[in-house]
């Protein structure tokens, strides 16, 4: 039987390469062509795949509803938080995780700082999206002209001197987020606090949510802070490879 399931399954990356006839099919398992049939057979009978007129076989619509639906029941808070609870370990500071929805961007997960000076940020707490480091994440991913609309509706309240003061301003910031893949806010929301930032990615690439890690100056530098993220960067791919599957999940997530 798991042989069978073996082949079975062995099928479907064929057919992501395009359509196969039968031959092809038997060839590439090494079995008789009657076996390969009764495969495919099975296979077409759950919509898994899909028999065309000219007598290839392709990937059938079904598989990718499936597919569809478990991106959408995968929880990226569940899958990130032991990560960001090991980060946090490793560096003391507070451990952020956001997503972007309704043209708000929300943190969704936070690990507290085992430092006695903590963050005001709140669990379901809309960030300060023209300077926060998750939100420039998020925004950054975006299509050129949602990015621009976006941009231009925006208020942009100078919490500090080095907020982003108007719409140019944050799509040229958020150009080189795009280009280099992290983020950082330097004293734009509270001039005593520093974030460093790196986005989770799904399976397509684009990026699903943000993580971050934050700390007061009284605490860290601003340097200090950044020579953390290539450690922040690794545990953004951690994340991004389990929630896309690239990476399998063998007990806590390293």
């Amino acid at each position: 039987m798991s042989q069978t399931v073996d082949r079975a399954l062995s099928i479907l990356p064929l057919l992501a390469e395009g359509p196969a006839d039968l031959g092809q099919v038997a060839d590439r398992l090494g079995v008789h062509k009657s076996t390969a049939l009764r495969l495919l057979r099975t296979l077409h009978e759950h919509g898994l795949v899909y028999r065309q007129s000219d007598q290839r076989y392709r990937l059938g619509a079904r598989l990718f509803a499936l597919a569809q639906e478990a991106m959408e029941n995968l929880d990226i808070r569940e899958i990130a938080h032991p990560h960001l609870v090991r980060l946090n370990e490793q560096c003391g500071h507070t451990v952020h995780l956001a997503v972007y929805e309704e043209n708000e961007v929300l943190y969704i997960d936070k690990v507290e700082s085992r430092y006695p000076v903590r963050m005001y940020s709140r669990i379901g707490k809309p960030v300060a999206i023209t300077v926060a480091a998750v939100a420039k994440l998020l925004l950054a991913d975006l299509p050129g002209p949602e990015r621009r609309a976006l941009a231009e509706q925006l208020d942009y309240p100078m919490y500090t001197a080095r907020s982003t003061a108007h719409a140019e301003a944050f799509l040229k910031e958020l150009a080189t987020v795009r280009e280099q893949g992290w983020a950082t806010d330097l004293g734009g929301h509270e001039e005593s606090i520093n974030c460093v930032a790196a986005p989770v990615r799904g399976a397509d690439g684009r990026v699903v949510a943000a993580m971050s890690v934050s700390a007061p100056n009284v605490v860290v530098t601003a340097e200090e802070l950044l020579s953390l993220l290539p450690l922040v960067r690794r545990t953004a791919d951690a994340i991004s490879g389990e929630y896309s599957g690239r990476t399998p999940v063998k007990g806590t997530p390293a």
